[in-house]
């Protein structure tokens, strides 16, 4: 039995276990810092097939160090990951486990790449993944309409795409992935998926679209906003009338008695004692009426300009926007969706109730308008123009605040436009609440971080090269480069006998490795070359379930001195026989 030890507390280990003990049948052991804090409670609870016996061993450890990991028997692990949502800490944590075991495999999860390339590159038999990387495709794809494609880039640099069989050009198709009507991944029948794999040759994965030109006077526009307007509408009503009386009483024309008016109204007056007493009573009107209109100018334009000076330093709107999409919450998994839509030329809005929020700076360094606030106060949504957006994006960490904000962002947008239903993209962690949200509420965007991350941080943990995951609805598909090991089950095997109808479909074969002096052949559309056989040089290019990689993996596990390989003799030709 596979034993294999987690460290942290968080929604991705509890689905990690989850996945080690149900998929993998694993031992596992878990490494938290509270037994009763956390999610270590629903951790303690997991078990395969209501056993209590595989429940995993938990250990409390506020501080990780060498006597934690010899109490965890990480000697005898065959992996260790550390999924906690503090870089430095799970570093600090992997390089205290190496001291302890310096062959042990590590699984990382960082949120940083670049500083996880440089770990990796520098710690043998170490993988670095990251959680929000994995899963902010799906929140991008579900925003856009499920018209984003995924790209994946195999080892030897050929790039793959899933995307719509309508976009797709039918030559370069390799694999059908999921008939979306039917809810079925990896159909028997590949001409029934409309999602599909296909081939990418020297082209950018996505054309960017155009971003919305900001207007030329977005300064003046903020500033001369509609309450100083309505002031300075009433004021020039005001003049105007002075005007008229200041010409009809003195007998002057036009420009001198605005030039009277304005003075007497914004400048004061002197007494004029030999003129005539309605002509005094004007200038009266006018100085009292211009003794009210400054200060009410002097307020507005200073309040006026105090918020737009803020709102352009805190990054907030400072103009009227449609067609965007707004991201609320800006932690990882926010500032991954941000940067992407931001890539692909989507104007967005950012929300974050942090100011510290580590999406908050890098929206500001963007260029994109970031809104310090509660999503689910009114006022916030309204000032993130709710109204005209095509997309509500929330990724907050709490499920009931994710509900919240989208019900109100709905209901923001109906008010404006009775006809208009705003698309929403929850981030919900339990699978049955998500469903019950989608019946209640008619909410059939949802997607759990933890759940598309899970299979691949597992799968790596077991040592499988989990190339990318495709997200499906709620659900992924795993790519992975399977080599064929010596000895192992698939050696010898027809290239048809790989693939299995709604858990593995065989993608291409790659003949040589690194080190074999053999030169690298790929061979796509395996069922082309159905009498074609694999041995111990290949490495297979699959798409799978979680279940169908793990089934996969044992066929192609090598065993101990294994034999010399033979091939099987090719089939023979059949020959037409004489009538």
């Amino acid at each position: 039995m596979r034993k294999f030890v987690v460290w942290g507390d968080n929604a991705l280990a509890r689905r990690l276990v989850g996945e080690l003990i149900n998929t993998y049948s694993a031992q596992v052991t878990v490494i938290v810092p509270d037994l009763a804090g956390g999610q270590a409670p629903e951790i303690a609870e997991i078990c395969a097939d209501d056993d209590p016996e595989t429940r995993p061993v938990m250990i409390a450890a506020r501080k990780v160090t060498r006597a934690v990991f010899e109490a965890a028997d990480l000697t005898d692990a065959d992996a260790i990951a550390f999924v906690d949502t503090d870089d430095v800490g799970n570093v600090d944590a992997a390089l205290i486990a190496r001291e302890v075991d310096p062959t042990v495999r590590v699984v990382l999860r960082m949120f940083n790449l670049r500083l996880g390339a440089g770990i990796s590159a520098r710690l043998s038999n170490c993988a670095v993944l990251s959680a929000s990387e994995i899963a902010a495709p799906a929140f991008v794809a579900a925003a856009l309409g499920d018209s984003n494609p995924t790209t994946i880039r195999l080892s030897d640099g050929q790039q793959l795409m899933a995307l719509d069989r309508s976009l797709a050009n039918p030559n370069d198709i390799r694999c059908g992935l999921a008939d979306t009507a039917r809810g079925e991944s990896l159909p028997a029948d590949a001409t029934t998926a409309d999602f599909v794999l296909a081939s990418v040759y020297g082209r950018r994965d996505v054309e960017p679209r155009r971003r919305r030109r900001r207007h030329p006077m977005r300064l003046s526009r903020l500033l001369i906003g509609g309450g100083l307007r309505r002031i300075l509408v009433a004021i020039v009503v005001v003049l105007a009338l002075g005007t008229v009386a200041v010409a009809a009483v003195r007998h002057v024309g036009v420009w001198k008695a605005l030039y009277l008016a304005v003075l007497t109204a914004l400048g004061g007056a002197n007494p004029q004692e030999n003129t005539t007493v309605l002509s005094q009573v004007v200038d009266v009107a006018l100085v009292v009426v211009g003794v009210a209109v400054i200060p009410a100018i002097t307020a507005a334009v200073v309040g006026i300009v105090v918020k737009a000076r803020l709102a352009i330093a805190a990054g907030g709107l400072t103009e009227p926007i449609s067609g965007h999409v707004i991201v609320v919450g800006l932690g990882n998994i926010g500032t991954r969706v941000l940067t992407e839509l931001n890539d692909l030329g989507i104007d967005v809005v950012a929300v974050d109730r942090e100011e510290r929020a580590r999406g908050v700076q890098v929206g500001r360094d963007l260029g994109l308008p970031v809104i310090i606030g509660d999503a689910t106060n009114p006022d916030t949504l309204t000032a993130a123009s709710v109204a005209t957006a095509r997309c509500l994006v929330v990724v907050t960490t709490a499920d009931i605040t994710n509900l919240e904000a989208a019900l109100l962002g709905r209901d923001l947008a109906r008010r404006a436009d009775p006809d208009l239903k705003l698309r929403v993209v929850l981030r919900l962690f339990e699978e049955e609440f998500a469903q019950r949200v989608k019946t209640a509420f008619d909410i059939n965007l949802s997607r759990s971080v933890s759940y598309l991350a899970a299979p691949a941080f597992a799968a790596s943990m077991v040592g499988s090269e989990v190339i990318d995951t495709i997200p499906v609805g709620r659900r992924v598909l795993l790519v992975a480069e399977v080599p064929v090991g010596a000895g192992s089950q698939l050696e010898g095997q027809y290239f048809r006998g790989v693939s299995e109808p709604g858990l593995v479909r065989l993608v291409a074969v790659q003949t040589g490795r690194a080190g074999l002096g053999v030169g690298v052949q790929t061979f796509w559309a395996p069922e082309q070359n159905r009498w074609r056989t694999l041995d111990r040089t290949h490495t297979m290019v699959v798409v799978a379930t979680r279940a169908g990689l793990v089934a996969l993996l044992e066929r192609a596990a090598g065993v101990e001195n294994p034999p010399p390989f033979n091939p099987p003799a090719a089939p023979p030709l059949l020959t037409p026989q004489p009538r």
